[in-house]
């Protein structure tokens, strides 16, 4: 239930919200459709890696709810970046629907490629390297060797680069052959490297000070929480949690984080939102983060 109930629920009150008060959002008539399923996105997805962390802080992870939130997450992720990469299509090829479909498709065949023959040929590789190869340069390499390839490709078809880089962090990730200090390499790799110029190219983009509009930054952060919390909530009570478990789930699947970031960086780029939307889904993104395991511890004390 909590899977299905954290995604559909956000997405159809932030589409809602677009479609029946455009009011309240800055977006060119022609692109009303484009924006109102770009903003249902929005609220619906979750961050796989902050909700992560935050599990293993409270000692959580291992747990069912921890199971329950991290299973919701992840389908979370992978349906919402599926439908933004169609959202990408219907504005790439200016309403070409066979075109869309096509790209579509490809994007779909793509994700069931990696997750089945790409997991099985990462599971040979990485016991060949890991035994010739130096450690750990030989699996950071082949990493981001596969990483760049599936970006390459998803740029190819005219999709972002994330999108590409993202399904083959899955794949790779779920090996077991790939070690818990290999794990923690790449991640403090990336986090060390890419991050912090990822940020840094963030606020570049954007004046920040100027762009702020407080009433579209409370807007957004209100639907975001009680789009997630109540569409989580309700399908971890159907599930059989408690009133306070349900709400804890709510609460961790109410972090954004970077997904959210990365999300209306893309946007932005594609010309979709602007800059004002734009800081409005970075301040709610920080902010449900910050708030997410205070929360959650206090609904589970």
């Amino acid at each position: 239930y909590t899977s299905f109930t954290c995604m559909i629920i956000p997405f159809m009150l932030g589409f809602g919200a677009v479609w029946f008060f455009p009011g309240f959002f800055d977006y060119t008539p022609d692109r009303k459709l484009v924006y109102a399923l770009f903003f249902g996105i929005a609220m619906a997805v979750s961050a796989l890696p902050v909700i992560t962390r935050i599990l293993m802080d409270l000692n959580l992870f291992k747990t069912k709810i921890g199971m329950i939130i991290i299973a919701a997450a992840i389908f979370d992720d992978l349906t919402g970046w599926l439908l933004f990469s169609f959202v990408l299509s219907m504005m790439g090829q200016e309403g070409d629907i066979t075109n869309i479909w096509f790209t579509i498709g490809m994007i779909i065949g793509f994700g069931l490629f990696m997750l089945i023959i790409g997991r099985w040929v990462i599971n040979h590789v990485l016991p060949w390297i890991q035994k010739n190869l130096s450690w750990p340069g030989g699996v950071l390499s082949i990493s981001l060797g596969f990483c760049f390839l599936g970006a390459a490709f998803t740029e190819y078809i005219g999709l972002h680069a994330i999108l590409g880089a993202f399904i083959v962090g899955i794949a790779l990730g779920d090996s077991v052959h790939l070690q818990e200090r290999e794990r923690e390499i790449i991640h403090q790799f990336v986090t060390n490297v890419f991050a912090p110029l990822f940020f840094v190219s963030i606020g570049l983009k954007v004046n920040f000070i100027a762009n702020f509009d407080w009433q579209l930054v409370t807007l957004v952060v209100f639907l975001a929480c009680i789009c997630k919390v109540f569409g989580a909530s309700l399908g971890a009570y159907m599930g059989g949690l408690t009133k306070r478990e349900a709400l804890a789930v709510g609460f961790g699947l109410n972090a954004r984080g970077a997904m959210e970031i990365i999300l209306g960086t893309l946007a932005l780029s594609a010309g979709l939102i602007d800059e004002k939307m734009f800081v409005a889904l970075v301040v709610m993104a920080l902010l449900t983060s910050m708030i997410s395991g205070p929360l959650m511890k206090k609904f589970l004390d």
